[in-house]
């Protein structure tokens, strides 16, 4: 079977991380054309990644008849624009985190999507980790016990506050950049999509979070917390720790397993460190949308999956007192 041929919309110093270089490794995957807003950048990305094809606008990389999937790699306010234009060109969709700029604009294009026969995917990669799978095996076995706290950190530190994460009207803020992962992890261990009780911004404008901390509470009875930030006293914070009344786990990095990939459990059975592949996890993702394209194998971060964590994304951003974004 041929090859998925994808094209990368916009030419972001991110995507050698998330795409290229995971698609050199992988025979069902081809970066066959990458499009920029115009044509010098658009030729220079795709010489200096070997790249075959560069489109000078993101309408004619759409457009090219060579490609089966487009990844969606622009400010996040522009997510929603792109994917719908990529369906309406018959392509197949990885479009990165966050899947698009609010809930509602999640739900309609998660309708356009189940309306059509193509893969559309949010690119959430530490959910392909064969940690991650195993942590969600554990939880579902029942050595935690009934569940009573997931707690999820992801704070980095991130200058300088020109990037578009900062932005506001690109879609910016901290809950919406690391705050995707976090959400989606402690929707993912907590086993369903929580309710906010309370939630705290530090502000870097009067609209955009630079980090948030948030409580929630289960339908289940348990309860969560979750901490995010782009800048703040926290210079480096990830972990994941989810509580049962017969034990505990712990991972270091969740949102990125393959750096540190030890996961330790503590329950009636003792404690013990289970190790797991190095292989980056945006490897595991790509090995993921190439099955569902090719061999319409099923796929984990699927739009209505997109649709439950930006819903979650969304009532923390009211319950801190800020607007949820608008799409651009």
């Amino acid at each position: 079977m041929a090859p998925v041929r994808i094209g990368i919309l916009g030419a972001s110093s991110f995507a050698p991380t998330t795409l290229i270089n995971p698609a050199r490794d992988n025979p069902e995957v081809e970066v066959a054309a990458v499009g920029a807003r115009d044509e010098d950048s658009a030729k220079a990305f795709a010489a200096k990644h070997g790249i075959a094809k560069a489109h000078g606008s993101y309408e004619a990389l759409i457009a090219d008849p060579d490609l089966d999937a487009i990844y969606v790699l622009v400010p996040t306010s522009m997510h929603g624009k792109w994917t719908r234009a990529a369906l309406a060109a018959g392509k197949h969709v990885l479009c990165e985190k966050p899947f698009t700029a609010n809930g509602a604009e999640a739900r309609e294009i998660a309708e356009l999507a189940a309306k059509s026969d193509r893969v559309v995917m949010e690119a959430i990669q530490f959910r392909h980790h064969p940690l991650t799978l195993r942590v969600e095996q554990i939880i579902a076995s029942g050595e935690l016990g009934k569940l009573q706290l997931v707690d999820i950190s992801l704070c980095v530190m991130l200058r300088p506050f020109t990037a578009n994460c900062y932005n506001y009207s690109l879609g910016g803020g901290a809950m919406m950049d690391a705050g995707s992962y976090v959400a989606n992890m402690v929707r993912t261990f907590g086993g369903s999509t929580p309710k906010v009780v309370s939630a705290q911004a530090r502000l870097r404008d009067p609209r955009v979070d630079r980090a948030m901390k948030a409580d929630l509470q289960f339908a289940g009875g348990h309860t969560g917390r979750l901490r995010c930030a782009l800048w703040s006293s926290d210079l480096f914070r990830a972990t994941a720790r989810v509580v049962g009344d017969q034990g505990e786990l712990r991972v270091l990095s969740p949102a990125a397993p393959h750096l540190f990939p030890r996961l330790s459990i503590r329950s009636a059975d003792g404690k013990r460190v289970e190790r797991f592949p190095r292989r980056a996890t945006y490897a595991y993702q790509l090995d993921t949308f190439a099955a569902a394209v090719l061999r319409g194998e099923p796929v984990r971060t699927t739009p209505e999956d997109a649709v439950e964590n930006m819903t979650l994304i969304d009532e923390i951003y009211r319950s801190a007192g800020l607007p949820v974004r608008e799409p651009s």
